[in-house]
């Protein structure tokens, strides 16, 4: 099955708060992201979890990470507990990665709880133990990476064909970036995102779209790994169309990532407000 996502598709799959909701019931997403040397990958998702309306954000990780996180959005939790899903790898490097952290990272796949890999956790998702969820956001060369650490031939040419193999491997959902974004699963199911903007191709954005997707995943709490595809094609075009909006709002020109941070909101209102007026 391909699929191309739109934002009706997308309508149906955020999440809009009601009256008897609270933070904790629209979600609580735990963010183990960034390092001393990139610290603002940590910021960036955490802002973008903010902006695509998740209830709370706990953010666990380096100190000088931290401390620019909560300078930014001191609405942020800096501290371990109970969440509905993580977002973990942005700003990491595996090389740089200590024993200690090695193994938490480890046991969040051992927990009930849905995972959203980026960047420097990837590394961690073949050979994994564990029933968690799972969701990886790879760009073509991390992509290429996992799949010769599962075995696949990494130099295949079809982009969607490729992302299937993967996710079938792995048994997870695949989010691999591009201009056009492929999001696959382990049954083979791939959904097709078309990028409105080629200004997005620009350092940190990467980040923004993992804390756009660990937000709607901690909202939904899906259950499994094809559960979580509609979440990662939406998460994509929000992604994609929050780009857009802040090129729009400079006359068409270039943007930052947190540029693209601050327009997921009002991408959301227009989705979901475009939505009620169908109806």
């Amino acid at each position: 099955m391909t699929e191309q996502w739109t934002t009706q598709d997308a309508a149906r799959t955020l999440r809009r708060p009601t009256a008897s909701d609270d933070k904790y019931s629209r979600g609580v997403l735990g963010v183990r992201t960034g390092s001393d040397r990139y610290p603002g990958a940590a910021v960036l998702g955490v802002e973008a979890a903010h902006r695509t309306g998740v209830g709370m954000v706990r953010y666990v990780g380096p100190e000088r990470a931290t401390a620019f996180v909560l300078s930014r959005r001191p609405e942020t939790v800096a501290a371990d507990g109970r969440v509905q899903a993580w977002l973990i790898g942005s700003g990491t490097d595996a090389a740089e990665r200590s024993a200690d952290e090695t193994a938490a990272l480890r046991a969040l796949f051992a927990g009930e709880v849905p995972v959203v890999v980026d960047a420097g956790a990837l590394d961690l998702v073949p050979g994994r133990s564990g029933t968690a969820p799972v969701v990886v956001t790879p760009h073509a060369s991390e992509h290429a990476r996992l799949r010769e650490a599962a075995g696949l031939d990494a130099s295949a040419a079809d982009r969607a064909e490729a992302a299937a193999d993967t996710a079938a491997a792995l048994g997870v959902a695949v989010l691999l970036k591009g201009a056009e974004t492929i999001v696959a699963t382990p049954s083979r199911a791939i959904r097709r995102v078309e990028s409105p903007t080629a200004w997005l191709a620009t350092a940190g954005t990467g980040d923004v779209l993992g804390g756009i997707l660990g937000a709607l995943v901690a909202a939904a709490q899906p259950k499994d790994a094809e559960a979580l595809a509609p979440l990662a094609a939406t998460a994509a075009l929000v992604h994609g169309h929050a780009g857009a909006a802040a090129s729009a709002a400079r006359d068409g020109g270039p943007i930052t990532a947190l540029d693209v941070a601050e327009a997921a909101a009002s991408v959301i209102g227009r989705i979901l407000a475009q939505a009620d007026g169908a109806h």
